[in-house]
């Protein structure tokens, strides 16, 4: 991983382009497919051997205008998110320069209320992967969507409240409630990264020492403070162009756990919540999820399947 592709040629084409991200990427399956769905259509549309330099903004967003422009929201930020990471790919690997990103112009589109309020996983996988984004913002994001934690709760954190070994953390939750929070192994992985070392104090702290000397509670022990959730949301909301706020992730990872048909009593173990009815409101599965669930239970497929059988 992260290591430059070799090719045979000096010039990479578009299409050893994407042959080599899905080699040197460990995308999550659906990812792999959004990816792929959305590189097939730019193969297709602009050719397998168009030179990387000849990808332009103005090709890109004809495209996108072509063969997206009436799709929802949510399915045009995620082809533009699977173009993002393509280019930020190339542009690690020298294919591409830094300053000449052609998918810099492309506009996300806003996600009206009323539409699942979940962030898709290509659109999640890329923004992991942004190469300006920082590291505290990188395990910040991947903590609130891996333990669905509200926002606050984990701006808290100290480091005396982790269990790195066990990937978990106590907090205080609703009510002042003391609660357990788990989060993934990719989470884990940032967590020694970030820390470098440190053993108490604010978890998630500000990029320089304040002015105004901060509460004991809030400062760290080279005398930086514990980062404002007004800061962090700041931060998101730039990244995401305005279309996402931190409780996003909150919503985006129930609803994806919803999906995936874990049960509801799970669900609330995980989120905290203890009522159904409050639940409800975060697990909105999109439409996506909704076609899938009509083709697995299509009666045409089941007859078509047993006459193979």
């Amino acid at each position: 991983m992260g290591e430059i592709v070799p090719f045979p040629a000096d010039r990479p084409t578009l299409a050893s382009a994407v042959k080599a991200f899905f080699a040197d990427r460990d995308l999550a399956p659906a990812t792999r497919r959004s990816y792929g769905a959305t590189y097939g259509v730019v193969l297709e549309q602009l050719g397998a051997e168009l030179d990387l330099d000849a990808l332009t903004a103005e090709k890109l967003r004809r495209l996108l205008e072509d063969r997206w422009a009436a799709s929802s929201p949510t399915t045009w930020n995620a082809r533009i998110a699977a173009l993002q990471s393509l280019v930020r790919y190339c542009q690690r690997q020298k294919w591409i320069p830094d300053d000449g990103d052609p998918t810099e112009a492309l506009e996300h589109r806003r996600v009206p209320r009323g539409e699942s309020r979940a962030i898709s996983y290509a659109e999640l996988d890329a923004l992991w992967s942004r190469d300006d984004v920082g590291l505290r913002e990188k395990l910040l994001w991947r903590c609130l969507y891996s333990t669905a934690a509200r926002a606050g709760e984990v701006l808290n954190l100290n480091v005396e409240d982790l269990d790195l070994g066990r990937k978990r953390a106590e907090i205080t939750g609703k009510g002042g409630h003391r609660e357990t929070i788990v989060w993934d192994a990719g989470t884990a992985r940032l967590f020694p990264r970030y820390l470098a070392g440190r053993r108490h104090g604010p978890v998630f702290v500000t990029d320089r020492r304040p002015n105004v000397v901060p509460a004991d509670l809030d400062r760290a022990p080279d005398g930086r403070a514990r980062l404002s959730y007004q800061r962090a949301w700041a931060i998101f909301s730039k990244a995401s162009g305005g279309v996402w706020t931190l409780h996003q992730l909150r919503h985006s990872a129930l609803t994806h756990l919803g999906e995936k048909g874990v049960a509801t009593p799970l669900l609330m173990a995980k989120s905290r919540h203890r009522d159904p009815r409050t639940l409800a409101r975060y697990v909105q599965p999109g439409i996506e999820a909704v076609a899938r669930l009509t083709a697995e239970h299509d009666p045409a497929r089941r007859r078509g399947r047993d006459r193979d059988e």
